[in-house]
C-alpha cells in the first residue's frame, strides 16, 4: 500500500545519483566542485551533487558528437530507434515508484502526482514519438519530367536540452523523446535544484538500447553548465524551458557564438476568464483553484490572472474560496497532500515578496497568504487569493511561480479581452461560457499558443505546447515538435 509509512520507509533507503553521465559512464567535474541537493520539504541534504563546468560541457559534446558522426543511432531504421523508444517507455513504468519519488524529494511535489501523473506521461511521450517514427513520410516536390526532387527530415546532429526544476522527469520527457527519435544526439542539463530523475532517466536510456554517447546528462549551475551550452560552436541547437530571462541570455550566447538554433518555452502569466453566461460556476471555481494551486502553483502555464465578469463576481469568489481551502500544503510524502513544498527557500521567499507587494499596492486579501512550517522546513505558502487587482499591480503582470492567484472584475467582453491580451507573455489561456458563439469570439481574439474553452490548461502529447510573444517561440509535444530537431533537405536528381 502506497501510504505515507511505505514511502518515508522507500525515501530513507534511496540512493542518488550523484556524477555526471557522459559517453555512458558516471564522470565527476574536473574542478572538484559540487553542489548541495536539498529536500525542501525538511531542508535535509540528498547529496552532493558533482558541478560541470566548461570542461564536462566539451566533453559532453565531444561524445555527442562522435555518437553522432560514428555511432548507430542516427543511422538506424525509424523501426530500430522506435523499439529502443518503447522499451524506454517501459523501464520508466517499470521504476515508477523511484522516479517519482526522486522528483517529490528533489523539488518538493507531493509523491502522489508524480506518481500518478508525471512519470506515466513521462513514459507515454516516449512511446508516442518511439511509435510516430515509422509513420512519418518525406516528399517529393512537383517538378519537371526529367527531375525527382526529394524534401527529406534529416537531424541537426547535437542537441543541448535546458530544462527547468517544476517537471524534472516531464520536461525532460517531452524535449529527449523528439529528439532522439529524430537521430540526435543530446546533452540534458536539468536544473540544479532537481538532478536526479535526469540522471536516472540516462541510466535506463542506456539499459533500453540508446548507444552511449547518444544521450549525457550533466549536472551543474545554469550560470556554467548552462552558459557553457549556450555558447558552445559545436551545439547544432539549444532548447530550452525555463524563465524568460534566461531564455533571452540563450540568445544572446547563440548569437555570441555559431548562430545554433534557440528554441524557447519561457514564462506566462495566463489569464482564465469567467463569463456570466458559465452555467456550472461550481465547477468552473474549482478549475480556477487547480488551475492555479497544482504542483504548487509552479507551472509555466498556471492560470494565474482570473478575471470574472462584475455581476458574477462576488459570488464566484466565495465559491473559489472554498475550493481554495482545499489545496493546504503538506508532506509531499503523505498521499492525502494535494500541494507540496516550494522548491527551496529563495524561491518561497520570492512568493512571499509577491504576497506582501500585492497587499502594499492594496490589493485585498481574502484567503491564504501565509507561510506554513512543517517537518522542520518553512518553504510551505498557503493557496492564497487577492481581490481588486489592478492591471498596473505587480502581482497582474509579472509571473509569481507560487499558489497566488490574482482576481480581477471586468463589465463586458471587450474589456475582459483587453485585459487578458494586456501581458508581456502568450502561453495560454482560459474562457468559460456556455456562449457558443462567445466561446469561439473570444478564443480567437486570445493572444495564446492554448485557449482552453471551459476548462483549463488542457494539455495532450497530441497537440503543440507553447506560445507566443516572451513566452517563446517553437512547440512542445505533438508532430509539429519534430520541427525544432530536424531539418528540411532538398535532393535534386536532374534526369537524363
Amino acid at each position: 500500500m502506497l501510504d505515507l509509512s511505505y514511502w518515508q520507509q522507500r525515501a530513507a533507503r534511496q540512493g542518488f545519483i550523484d556524477k555526471a553521465l557522459i559517453g555512458g559512464r558516471q564522470v565527476a567535474a574536473a574542478s572538484g566542485m559540487s553542489f548541495d541537493s536539498i529536500n525542501p520539504a525538511t531542508n535535509q541534504l540528498l547529496a552532493q551533487v558533482t558541478a560541470c563546468g566548461e570542461a564536462e560541457v566539451d566533453l559532453a559534446v565531444r561524445s555527442a558528437r562522435q555518437a553522432f558522426e560514428q555511432g548507430p543511432w542516427a543511422r538506424m531504421a525509424p523501426g530500430e530507434r522506435k523499439k529502443v523508444l518503447l522499451r524506454l517507455a517501459e523501464l520508466i513504468l517499470q521504476h515508477r515508484e523511484e522516479l517519482a519519488l526522486l522528483d517529490s524529494l528533489n523539488m518538493g511535489k507531493p509523491v502522489m502526482d508524480a506518481f500518478n501523473i508525471d512519470v506515466p506521461g513521462a513514459a507515454h511521450v516516449f512511446a508516442w514519438y518511439g511509435e510516430s517514427l515509422d509513420k512519418l513520410y518525406d516528399q517529393v516536390a512537383p517538378t519537371a519530367q526529367n527531375v525527382l526532387a526529394t524534401i527529406t527530415r534529416v537531424p541537426l546532429g547535437v542537441v543541448a536540452a535546458v530544462v527547468p526544476w517544476n517537471f524534472p522527469l516531464d520536461m525532460a520527457a517531452w524535449k529527449l523523446a523528439p529528439a532522439l527519435a529524430s537521430g540526435n544526439s543530446v546533452v540534458l542539463k536539468p536544473a540544479e535544484q532537481s538532478p536526479f530523475s535526469a540522471l536516472r532517466l540516462g541510466e535506463l536510456a542506456l539499459e533500453a538500447g540508446v548507444p552511449e554517447g547518444v544521450l549525457n546528462v550533466l549536472p551543474g549551475l545554469g550560470e556554467c553548465a548552462g552558459k557553457a551550452l549556450g555558447l558552445h560552436p559545436d551545439v547544432d541547437c539549444l532548447v530550452f524551458t525555463g524563465s524568460t530571462q534566461v531564455g533571452k541570455y540563450f540568445m544572446q550566447y547563440a548569437a555570441q557564438s555559431n548562430l545554433k538554433q534557440v528554441w524557447l518555452e519561457c514564462g506566462g502569466k495566463s489569464p482564465s476568464l469567467i463569463f456570466d453566461d458559465c452555467q456550472d460556476l461550481d465547477l468552473a471555481a474549482e478549475k480556477a483553484a487547480f488551475a492555479i494551486f497544482f504542483n504548487q502553483g509552479e507551472v509555466c502555464s498556471a492560470n494565474s490572472r482570473l478575471l470574472v465578469q462584475r455581476s458574477i463576481h462576488d459570488e464566484f469568489v466565495e465559491r473559489l474560496i472554498d475550493k481554495a481551502r482545499q489545496w493546504q500544503p503538506g508532506d509531499p510524502l503523505d498521499p492525502s497532500s494535494r500541494a507540496g513544498a516550494l522548491v527551496d527557500a529563495g524561491q518561497t521567499a520570492g512568493v512571499m515578496g509577491f504576497i506582501e507587494g500585492a497587499q502594499a499596492q492594496g490589493a485585498k486579501l481574502v484567503c491564504g497568504g501565509e507561510r506554513l512550517s512543517i517537518n522542520g522546513s518553512s518553504n510551505f505558502v498557503q493557496p492564497t487569493l487577492f481581490t481588486g487587482v489592478s492591471a498596473e499591480m505587480r502581482l497582474a503582470r509579472e509571473e509569481v511561480f507560487g499558489p497566488v492567484l490574482a482576481i480581477s472584475a471586468f463589465d463586458d467582453e471587450d474589456q475582459a479581452v483587453s485585459l487578458a491580451n494586456d501581458s508581456i507573455y502568450g502561453l495560454a489561456a482560459s474562457l468559460w461560457s456556455d456562449d457558443l458563439n462567445r466561446a469561439h469570439r473570444v478564443a480567437r481574439r486570445l493572444n495564446a499558443g492554448t485557449v482552453s474553452v471551459n476548462t483549463v490548461d488542457a494539455l495532450d502529447v497530441t497537440v503543440p505546447f507553447g506560445g507566443g510573444k516572451q513566452s517563446g517561440f517553437g512547440r512542445d509535444l505533438s508532430l509539429h515538435s519534430f520541427d525544432k530537431y530536424t531539418q528540411l533537405k532538398t535532393t535534386w536528381f536532374q534526369l537524363r
